[in-house]
């Protein structure tokens, strides 16, 4: 769920201004998972523009105190979320943590690096949201430390139908600075795509698993 439209719009626009988000109706791109897909998002390069680093920074932080109140420690999914996440806490002026996928094989073989007691009120930052799948397992490490989770906020979600499944299912409260639908509505007032490629990209959502086959 969007909080805010004007910051979702926003946040859209800067994210094609600096192409963390790219579109490509077709051709596609080739994700990990072997889906190819019209779209890639890699927020991390928002790390290499003060600006809008300073513009993410602080919408998230507000409105991680607007949605969720005030938090005891601020939890990074590793590892697209860690140097955002690291920003809003400094923002915030509280503790970090950062939660890795499954638990160091050597070591002290943690999942969750940084001091976390139990109890204590978690704000989890997320970069990008697709399943939610890893973001979930981040949830369930912290919930296993005995942390008090409050909710996350993301940069972006895709809006697939499972991921809001996944998190209903795992009773998880999920905000997004910006997401797929208002990502199409700038990109064609912008001109940066046209009303064909604009339905194209809606409906690879709707099976994105099978797009291109």
């Amino acid at each position: 769920m969007v909080l805010d439209k004007e910051t979702a719009r926003k946040t859209a626009e800067l994210l094609l201004q600096i192409k963390a988000i790219k579109l490509d109706a077709q051709q596609g791109f080739q994700w990990a998972s072997g889906w190819t897909s019209p779209i890639y998002c890699d927020n991390r390069v928002i790390l290499s523009y003060p600006p809008i680093r300073n513009f993410v920074r602080e919408n998230m932080a507000k409105q991680i105190e607007q949605l969720y109140g005030r938090a005891d420690v601020i939890a990074g999914v590793a590892t697209g979320a860690i140097g955002v996440g690291m920003l809003v806490a400094e923002y915030l002026g509280l503790p970090f943590v950062y939660v890795r996928p499954e638990p160091k094989n050597h070591g002290r073989k943690n999942q969750i690096e940084g001091k976390l007691d139990e109890g204590q009120k978690v704000v989890v930052v997320e970069d990008l949201i697709s399943t939610g799948k890893s973001s979930l397992n981040a949830v369930n490490a912290l919930k296993e430390a005995g942390a008090n989770v409050k909710g996350m906020l993301a940069i972006f979600s895709y809006g697939f139908q499972n991921a809001s499944e996944n998190f209903k299912e795992a009773n998880v409260e999920l905000h997004t600075l910006s997401n797929y639908d208002f990502l199409l509505e700038v990109a064609q007032k912008t001109n940066y795509i046209n009303q064909a490629e604009a339905e194209l990209l809606e409906g690879w959502r709707k099976d994105p698993g099978n797009w291109k086959k």
